[in-house]
This record gives structure tokens, C-alpha cells and sequence, in this order.
């Protein structure tokens, strides 16, 4: 008879030859360091999940495209010196950010699962790096609706001010002496010759919408605008997860495509404004002694990591819903291209901006704003006072602003629940319509903070310190090293031409083992041997303020060691045995998307029913 790789076997073998017989076999497949599945029917590898291959690539753009091009990649370009930033993301995408995007996605559609499972399931003793990376999604969850917030306070002002623009002036009540309008040239007895004053929309930002403080020791009241705001983005998220509404191929389409149109629009100002040639030369020329420092190199790897969302789990999850034979490697290089061109984008339209207004001044674009989380509050409200029909696009950038912001959101909360759901399938699953309910109001609730008087500055301590920098790029290297050393990268150049039918270059190969991991480590060393405190502009943290933030950090982190050490301790073996079941893989049942036969999309919390699991390929 033939026994499982198709080689004949005697009758009845000595026990002898039969051990020889399997002590070889075993021994070719460990030299081949192949990943031994059984052949799965036509009908488990088509799991199936996507009414058709752009809805997959679209889903993608709409979770990895977000705030984080538009907001975040802008403020941490000027914090950093401009190009120096450039050089340093520049490098991270290509060794970590791109090769780390396709390998998550590849794992999630081969393995069939996301979320915070997929990495124990390649190497058990590391399955912290899921608890880790749900801490962390939970974290930027709670803060990440703040900017929503901000953003839903501009539109809902605007139309209390029509005709004109709230931040177009300097006659209003939280103006200042030093308040100075673009717009009109108007101004608060302006003394040009002071060394301090500020733009009518820089005001606007700070005194009217966040109120701000002297600092985090006077949090002071909660700003009741803002906090009406962070009530009804809560809300607006919970209603998109809860009726499905994110489910319609038309909403992923449209979410995707509106921004380009209205980024392309400002772009079409921006670059025609008087001084603009000072800010894109600021954008795109390094300062050289920059990138001596850590900070350029932390962000620009963090900011990879944040903008192409890797590390939260939810691309494993978006890829498990594809066909097994679907190509990702195309999908994966198309989304990580378009990513990136729309940070630069973003950044051409803000630098733009902020030439403009340093000609406007008549100082230097490093010193024309505040640096920091509201660089693009500062710079956007700006342009649109230079466009005809301002009220009209100042409230389709805040739009789309608000698209930008809910749809990423509610994949990101999506990605939580969905995490804890599948860890806890049996004990949460029939509750997950009341548990998005408790994570949404838990998330609501500590969010209120931020929008108190000092609320920017504890919003800038959640942001440096508990989703992106240090924590983020641990997670990251732990994810890493349980994939492309422990699971190793010949069994996953073996899955993926499973999948597509080729084989990932030296080049994948060479980035998941040694680039990517070493890059992480050298940044990761050099921030904690040069860490210099978090600040706001010219505002210094007290010490307590930094060790909140360390907590903040340790939360996440501290979930890897503990779960090895857990897994070591509470194993049936020994120390040694449990040790070396940690690293052999435990590769679950692929699991079946349900699908909305309206739509074609996967069902999730609309239908409780989110996967089921069908044969196993292992």
C-alpha cells in the first residue's frame, strides 16, 4: 500500500525497517525545512470571503490609507527637520514596512484566522505578541476618536458662522493681542516687531476648540463641545460596526476614493501659494545632522508600522477572508505604494501651507507653527481660506477628515473585538452584540480626559508613548522572530507558493530575517540609550507625567515575557519539553468566511456568525 508522500511499502516491514523507513522521511523533510500539510479539498482552500478581488484591495487602502498619512505623517515630517524624516521612513518602508505588510497578510490567508491568534499558531511560546497587540489597538482605539472629535467640533462650528469661516479673523472672544489673520491682514493690536504672535486659525485650535492649559498638572474642566463631539463619533462608530453598514462595497469604494479627490483639489492651491517653493524645500532636502539622532529613526520606523497598520493583527484578519490561491503579493505592493504616495501628498499639500504662512511672517518654516498632533489643524483650515467658496471646501476637508478618521476607527475597534472573540470564541461569541456595546462605552469613557483643558497633553503622552514608538516596534520584533526565525522564512516561501505558485525572492527572505530584525533592534537600542523626554512645543512633562507613560508603554510589552513565562511554568512537561513545544507550530483549522449574499463581503457584527471552521490542512 502507499503510505502518505506516495512511497510504496512492503507487506508487514520489520518493526526495524518501518522506524529506518520513517527516521528517513522525517529526516528529508527537516532538511528540506518544508511545512508538511495534508492536501486540502478544492472547497477548504477556496475559503472565500470577498464578492470579488477589489473589494479585498479596497478594504485594504480603507484600513491602512487613514488619518495616519493625512494627521500624523505631516506632524512627525516637521518635528523631525523634513527631509530627514523622508530618508528615515524611506529606508523603514523598504526593509520593514513593505516585506512585513505582505507577510501578514499572506499568514492571515493562509492560516484562514487574524486577530491575536495567528502568531501563536506559528510559534506557541509567543503567543503574547497577540495579547500585546490588542493592548496596544485598544490603547490607540481610546485616543484615536479624540482627532475625530476635534475634527466633527470644526464642521459643527462652521455652520454656526456662515458665512464666513470661525478661524478667519481676529475679532472674536478667544483671540489674543498677538492674533494675526491672513486673510483680511486684520489683527488684535499686532506689534510686528514681537517675537510672539500667532495666526487667527492657531489660535482658533488652541484657545476655542481644546481650550489648552498651562500643562498636564491643570487638566482643568472638560470642554462640553468636545465632549459632545467624542458622544457622537462614538456613536457614529458603533452604529457602522453594529448595522454593517462598512460591509457595502459602494461605502469601501467611496471611502477610499473620496480623499484623493479633495487632497488633489487643496494640492491644486497649496503649491500656488506665495512661499510654497520654501515649504516643499523644507519637506524633501534632509538635515544631515537629524539623522545622527534616534527621533527621526524611531519615528519614521513607528510611523511605517502605524501607517501601514502592521502589528494590530487586523491585515492577517483581512487577508484570511481571501481565496487560497489569491495573488496578495500584487494586492499587498499596490496598497504599501499607494500608502506611501499618499503620505507624501499629504505632506507636499501641509509644507506647502506652512511656506505660505512663513512668508506670511517672514520667519523660517521650522518656526512658523507649533509642532505637534495638530500640525494639520494648523495648516489645512489655512489653505482653504485661499479657495473661492471656502465655507464649501473647508467643510468637505473636514469630511473627509471625519471618513478618514471613522473608517479607520471602526477597523481598528472591529480588529479589537474581533481578537478577543476568537480567543474566547465559545464564551464571547454568543454575547459579541453586548460586548461591542461594553468595549465602545469603556473606550468612550477614557477618552473623556482628553477632552478636558489638558487634554492635549495627555492625548500627546497616549500617542508617543502607548501606540507607537518603543511598544510598537517590540511588538513588532517579537512578531518578527516567532515568524522568520522560530516558524522560519523556508516555511513561508513554501506557503506562499502554496498560495500563488512562486516563490518569494532573496529579497523577502533577506528582509523578513535580517534586515527588519536588525533595523528594529539597532532604533530600538539607540532610543532607549539617547530617550530624550516627550514635550509639547516648549512644554517639558513632569517626571510623573513620564512614568504614566512608561506604564502606558509597559502594558503592552510586558504581555510577551509573561506569556513564555507562563507558558514554560503551567506546561505538562518539563521546563526543557514545554520550551521546545513553544516553538513548534500548532496550526489550527482554516476557517470559512461567511458571506452576505447581497454584498459578497464577509459578514461580521451585523451577523453574529463572523467564521466557521471547515476541514483541516494540517
Amino acid at each position: 500500500m502507499s503510505n502518505e508522500w506516495g512511497s510504496e511499502i512492503e507487506a508487514m516491514p520489520s518493526e526495524k525497517e518501518l522506524f529506518m523507513k520513517i527516521k528517513m522521511l522525517e529526516n528529508n523533510m527537516q532538511e528540506r525545512k518544508l511545512v508538511t500539510y495534508k492536501q486540502a479539498q478544492d472547497n477548504d482552500r477556496d475559503r472565500g470571503g470577498w464578492g470579488n478581488k477589489l473589494d479585498f484591495l479596497f478594504s485594504c487602502i480603507s484600513l491602512s490609507v487613514g488619518l495616519g498619512n493625512v494627521w500624523r505623517f505631516p506632524y512627525l515630517c516637521y518635528k523631525n527637520g523634513g527631509g530627514a524624516f523622508i530618508v528615515t521612513y524611506t529606508i523603514a518602508m523598504i526593509v520593514c514596512g513593505i516585506p512585513m505588510f505582505f507577510q501578514e497578510v499572506a499568514i492571515g490567508q493562509y492560516l484562514g484566522s487574524g486577530g491575536m491568534t495567528f502568531v501563536g499558531q506559528l510559534c506557541p511560546i509567543l503567543k503574547g505578541v497577540g495579547y500585546a497587540a490588542m493592548t496596544i489597538v485598544f490603547l490607540l482605539d481610546v485616543y484615536y476618536c479624540i482627532i475625530i472629535s476635534w475634527t466633527i467640533f470644526y464642521l459643527m462650528s462652521m455652520f454656526s458662522y456662515l458665512p464666513v469661516l470661525p478661524w478667519s479673523g481676529c475679532d472674536n472672544w478667544w483671540n489674543t493681542a498677538e492674533c494675526f489673520s491672513s486673510v483680511n491682514n486684520s489683527t488684535s493690536n499686532l506689534n510686528f516687531n514681537s517675537s510672539k504672535f500667532s495666526t487667527s486659525v492657531e489660535e482658533y485650535f488652541e484657545r476655542r476648540v481644546l481650550g489648552i492649559s498651562s500643562g498636564i498638572e491643570d487638566i482643568g474642566g472638560i470642554q462640553w463641545g468636545l465632549f459632545v463631539c467624542l458622544a457622537l463619533g462614538w456613536i457614529i462608530v458603533y452604529v457602522i460596526i453594529r448595522k454593517g453598514l462598512h460591509q457595502s462595497g459602494k461605502i469601501i469604494w467611496f471611502t477610499a476614493l473620496f480623499p484623493y479627490v479633495v487632497l488633489l483639489i487643496l494640492l491644486g492651491r497649496a503649491v500656488t501659494l506665495k512661499g510654497a517653493s520654501d515649504g516643499l524645500f523644507y519637506f524633501i532636502m534632509p538635515r544631515w545632522e537629524k539623522l545622527l539622532t534616534p527621533g527621526p529613526w524611531m519615528d519614521g520606523a513607528t510611523q511605517i508600522f502605524f501607517a501601514y497598520s502592521i502589528g494590530c493583527g487586523a491585515l492577517p484578519a483581512l487577508g484570511s477572508y481571501n481565496k487560497f490561491h489569491h495573488n496578495c503579493y500584487k494586492d499587498s505592493l499596490i496598497t504599501c505604494v499607494i500608502n506611501t504616495l499618499t503620505s507624501l501628498l499629504a505632506g507636499v499639500v501641509t509644507f506647502s501651507i506652512l511656506g505660505y504662512i512663513a512668508a506670511e511672517q517672514n520667519v523660517d518654516v521650522g518656526h512658523v507653527v507649533k509642532t505637534g498632533p495638530g500640525l494639520v489643524f494648523l495648516t489645512y483650515p489655512e489653505v482653504v481660506l485661499k479657495i473661492p467658496g471656502a465655507p464649501f471646501w473647508a467643510a468637505t476637508f473636514f469630511i473627509m477628515l471625519v471618513i478618514l478618521g471613522i473608517d479607520s476607527e471602526f477597523c481598528l475597534v472591529e480588529a479589537f473585538i474581533t481578537g478577543i472573540v476568537d480567543n474566547w470564541s465559545e464564551q464571547l461569541r454568543p454575547h459579541r452584540s453586548r460586548l461591542t456595546v461594553i468595549v465602545s462605552l469603556l473606550m468612550f469613557l477614557l477618552g473623556i480626559p482628553m477632552v478636558t483643558n489638558g487634554g492635549m497633553y495627555i492625548f500627546q503622552l497616549m500617542d508617543y508613548y502607548s501606540a507607537s514608538g518603543i511598544s510598537l516596534l517590540w511588538v513588532c520584533f517579537f512578531q518578527s522572530l516567532g515568524i522568520s526565525w522560530i516558524f522560519g522564512v523556508d516555511k513561508i516561501n513554501d506557503c506562499i507558493k502554496q498560495m500563488v505558485g512562486v516563490e518569494p525572492n532573496k529579497y523577502w527572505t533577506i528582509c523578513w530575517k535580517y534586515c527588519g530584525p536588525l533595523i528594529m533592534i539597532v532604533i530600538f537600542t539607540g532610543h532607549c540609550i539617547e530617550y530624550t523626554n516627550v514635550t509639547y512645543d516648549t512644554y517639558k512633562y513632569p517626571k510623573w507625567a513620564e512614568y504614566i507613560g512608561f506604564g502606558l508603554s509597559l502594558s503592552s510589552m510586558v504581555w510577551i515575557p509573561l506569556y513564555a513565562i507562563y507558558y514554560i511554568v503551567s506546561g505538562p512537561g518539563t521546563i526543557f519539553e514545554n520550551l521546545k513545544a513553544g516553538v513548534q507550530p500548532m496550526i489550527k483549522q482554516r476557517k470559512i468566511a461567511v458571506c452576505d449574499k447581497r454584498t459578497g463581503l464577509p459578514i461580521t457584527e451585523s451577523n453574529i456568525g463572523l467564521i466557521s471552521p471547515s476541514q483541516s490542512i494540517i
